[in-house]
């Protein structure tokens, strides 16, 4: 993954974030926000280009506790807190983060964008157009659930893999394990690439100066402290596109219909094959169905703009 320009904003709420902006100055504003333990450089070369040439501007960065951003000086949940769900009360929170985002937005100048997110980056993108309305444009959520415990649950089959992958402390088994847990994410349409995922994980681990085990540790926790979003997500009053396929053992798709029967008016997309993993053969495909949601926002803006012109 290329990153251009990269560069740190220390935003209004404490933490420096690492973020890349690609694309036309002038073009509509997307905010792409990655998940558990991913940085920016998870949005593929190939998709990030698949946006900027359909004329977005398009904004990344780093989550807390991930990549080259700040890393939050808090002590890390102990494992049996993670197994038992029981967050430390000096956790932070999805609503958190998607402050981040919003800080990050004012320091670039961009008054509303459209929110991108994928599995924790969908929750908290879900987050941010729940709680700042006025900065969002639309929303769109990828292979993502609503944090309640009946929907949205990893398979046995992956809940056992993820402990019996341990946090990698070499470069060399970041890798292995970024394959083997990536393999189990890609879906049956969509087989995985390893030479070019390895090079992922290789970015991944070199980014983040090594292992970041305690950073995801608060990742899970976070997702844990902000429980059930259910009751949240019926305020949110933004254009949304909700996308999942139905092969994810990550976050199961009734985590996507539960989500899109929550905001109402929701479009719901379920592409057949598809895991927890956007690969470069779905891209296009998923380009397509965002480009296709934005414009129509794009455009009823556009025409309300033009009526209000037309009656002053």
């Amino acid at each position: 993954m290329t990153l251009t320009q990269e560069r740190f904003a220390s935003v209004a709420t404490g933490v420096r974030l690492c973020y890349c902006v690609d694309g036309p100055a002038d073009g509509p504003a997307l905010l792409l926000l990655g998940g558990l333990g991913e940085d920016m450089s998870s949005w593929s070369d190939a998709f990030v280009s698949a946006m900027v040439s359909r004329g977005y501007r398009v904004v990344r960065h780093d989550n807390r506790d991930a990549g080259r951003s700040s890393r939050i000086d808090r002590r890390p949940p102990a494992p049996w807190r993670l197994l038992s769900a029981k967050p430390q009360r000096d956790a932070y929170t999805l609503a958190q983060m998607a402050r981040d985002s919003v800080s990050l937005l004012d320091h670039l100048g961009i008054d509303r964008a459209h929110i991108v997110g994928r599995s924790m980056g969908g929750m908290i993108a879900q987050s941010l157009a729940a709680h700042h309305g006025d900065r969002t444009a639309s929303l769109t959520s990828i292979y993502s659930t609503t944090g309640a415990l009946t929907v949205g649950q990893p398979t046995l089959k992956t809940r056992l893999m993820l402990i019996a992958s341990p946090p990698a402390k070499t470069r060399e088994r970041a890798i292995k394990r970024h394959l083997k847990l990536t393999h189990q994410a890609s879906g049956t349409a969509y087989p995985l690439n390893e030479a070019a995922e390895a090079v992922a994980a290789g970015i991944l681990w070199d980014r983040a100066g090594g292992p970041n085990n305690r950073g995801t540790a608060r990742q899970i926790q976070c997702i844990q402290a902000s429980g059930d979003r259910t009751s949240e997500l019926h305020h949110i009053d933004a254009p949304t596109l909700v996308l999942n396929g139905d092969r994810d053992q990550f976050v199961d798709p009734s985590g996507g219909r539960a989500t899109a029967t929550a905001i109402t008016n929701a479009r719901h997309v379920v592409v057949p094959g598809m895991g927890h993993h956007i690969h470069d053969d779905l891209v296009a495909l998923v380009a397509v169905e965002i480009d296709a949601h934005i414009s129509s926002v794009e455009e009823r803006l556009h025409s309300a703009k033009e009526l209000r012109r037309n009656r002053q």
